[in-house]
């Protein structure tokens, strides 16, 4: 049974998850942000994040509303302060988007409108999979990573955990990306990347 949510955060990609989730009819209590903001669809001020442990782990579950333009700890930190206190994070995943039932989810993901999510497919926990990306067959993608809108992933790219790729990013097939790693948007990856790297550039060099 779905459970009442609560929205982390207040901006552009908290907006987006909420308009989502309105439409597939899903009770929200409000949203935690350090301001109110009066025009975020009419939804209840909770207050700062501090209030979320006013609610028990049994009767709620959050939706971290917090997007990313640059490689950061912020998602990361969030999604671990509130998982150790026993809170879920839900799935969020637009109407239109495609997952194979062979995909692999893990907890607070979040699927965009028009992605697919193709065969045997494996997503790690809080990474958000944005608009219009494609993930092939068998592509591995690490925990509180972030596909930027429009993202091609070609069958078995494998892409650590905490890492950005950029809009309109190509990675060809069997293409490896470390942790932490950057690709900078336009970018056509044809080697792999390590950890804590940033690329960019047709083909992608690190820089």
């Amino acid at each position: 049974m779905n459970k009442p949510l609560i929205i982390i955060g207040n901006g552009g990609h908290a907006a987006v998850l909420v308009e989502i989730l309105i439409a597939q009819q899903r009770i929200i209590i409000g949203y935690t942000a350090p301001n109110e903001k009066k025009s975020f669809f009419n939804l209840p001020y909770l207050g700062t994040d501090d209030v979320i442990i006013n609610y028990h782990t049994d009767e709620v579950e959050l939706v971290l509303g917090l997007g990313t333009i640059n490689i950061s700890p912020i998602r990361k930190s969030f999604f671990d302060q509130f998982s150790e206190k026993g809170y879920f994070f839900a799935n969020v995943i637009h109407t239109t988007a495609i997952v194979s039932p062979s995909a692999q989810i893990g907890q607070g993901v979040q699927i965009m409108a028009g992605a697919i999510v193709q065969t045997n497919v494996t997503i790690g926990n809080n990474t958000i999979i944005n608009t219009g990306s494609i993930i092939d067959h068998d592509g591995i993608i690490g925990s509180h990573t972030h596909l930027a809108p429009g993202t091609t992933l070609s069958g078995g790219v494998r892409i650590g955990e905490s890492s950005l790729i950029g809009v309109g990013t190509t990675i060809i097939q069997g293409i490896t990306i470390g942790d932490e790693t950057l690709v900078g948007a336009g970018s056509v990856v044809v080697k792999n990347i390590g950890n804590r790297k940033t690329a960019y550039g047709v083909p992608a060099r690190e820089v």
